[in-house]
């Protein structure tokens, strides 16, 4: 546009140069005329009828001119309306964009005036919204101080009695022990009197329940004894019996396994006998003979069936003593356990022990503290 415009005003400067131009001709030739003819007074006074020649021509030349600037001036008039017509639809365009400029601006202002209200409005609510949360702190806050104080109060009142019954707790404790003392002592004492009663019996495991439907339980006894040990009976020609019985007395049908037989003999001496030939060799029948002891003495003597094994293949002659201790032989001692637990505890301090045992030993039922010995 500003090219159009500079365009415009030297088209103005040109017209106006060629109009002096023009003009300076004009004068040019008329004086030039007169200068060559003379004065009008002059040539009035030599010949009033007779006209120049070059006056026609001159005349003609100035019409010419003139006819030239009039088409100048209107070409130069046409260019000049043509610019302002075209400077006139770029300032509508101009004015046009504008207008779309000024009413987008208009919009974003509109908009940042509502997001500024928008704004305002989310900040009101978050101050009352963090005013209310203040003020439900302050609350929780008192609350919290008045239970605080509540509770030291509560303390005070406890602790002023708290050493009177730590005290009348640690007596209790004490007698407790006392007494859960006493009530092992006397379940040891009892197993110990049980299995005492019962040192005359034979346990007989695995014989058939319709063995005894065909015999008596006395005559198969005797008749197992004279078949896998008959010195015995040479020895003593008679196995005396007090009484036999199935163990429990009452037969389960849901049971796979056969009872135990309860076999109570007059002679000890007769039991352990038969005891000793039952380790030494396998008896044709498929049953088992063992001393008859209580279910708790079995349990602890079942406890050190893991480390029995395991002991008898390094070959320190296991044995279990009444009621449920381990002897081994090591090193020419004889050492006794009453507990699997005094059992690990001795070979964790021997390295040479502790890394052939791999396995753990079974929680046994706490017995009393016997110790090692030699």
């Amino acid at each position: 546009m500003r090219g159009t415009r500079a365009q415009t005003n030297t088209g103005r400067k040109e017209g106006v140069n060629l109009r002096k131009q023009q003009k300076k001709k004009k004068e040019t030739t008329i004086d030039s005329y007169y200068s060559t003819n003379g004065t009008e007074g002059e040539r009035s006074a030599n010949n009033k009828t007779e006209i120049p020649a070059n006056w026609i021509q001159v005349m003609e030349e100035l019409k010419t001119q003139l006819r030239e600037a009039e088409d100048n001036w209107e070409k130069n008039l046409k260019i000049k309306i043509s610019h302002l017509e075209t400077e006139a639809l770029e300032l509508k365009q101009e004015n046009s964009v504008l207008k779309a400029k000024i009413n987008q601006l208009e919009n974003e202002a509109k908009e940042m005036k509502d997001e500024a209200k928008e704004m305002k409005d989310e900040v009101k609510r978050m101050k009352d919204n963090l005013q209310r949360k203040s003020d439900q702190k302050e609350k929780d806050d008192q609350k919290a101080r008045d239970e605080i104080q509540s509770l030291r109060t509560r303390i005070q009142q406890l602790e002023s009695s708290d050493l009177t019954r730590q005290q009348d707790t640690i007596k209790q404790n004490k007698k407790n022990e006392k007494i859960e003392e006493n009530v092992k002592h006397l379940i040891h004492k009892t197993d110990d009197l049980e299995n005492r009663s019962r040192r005359d019996n034979l346990r007989i495991i695995g014989l058939p329940e319709d063995h005894d439907k065909r015999k008596r339980l006395d005559i198969i006894l005797e008749e197992i004894i004279q078949e896998n040990c008959p010195e015995i009976l040479e020895q003593e020609r008679k196995v005396e019996i007090e009484r036999i019985h199935r163990s429990p007395p009452v037969f389960n049908p849901q049971l796979t396994t056969p009872r135990n037989v309860i076999a109570k003999l007059k002679n000890n001496q007769m039991k352990e006998k038969i005891l000793q030939a039952a380790k030494k060799r396998p008896f044709r029948y498929t049953v088992k003979l063992t001393q008859d002891l209580v279910a708790s003495t079995l349990k602890d003597r079942k406890a050190w069936n893991t480390i029995f094994q395991k002991v008898r293949e390094l070959g320190l002659q296991p044995r279990i003593k009444y009621p449920s201790k381990l002897t081994i032989f090591l090193q020419g001692k004889v050492w006794s356990f009453n507990t699997t637990e005094e059992f690990q505890a001795f070979i964790n301090k021997r390295p040479d022990l502790n890394r052939k045992f791999d396995v753990q030993p079974q929680n046994s039922r706490e017995s009393s503290k016997g110790g090692l010995r030699t």
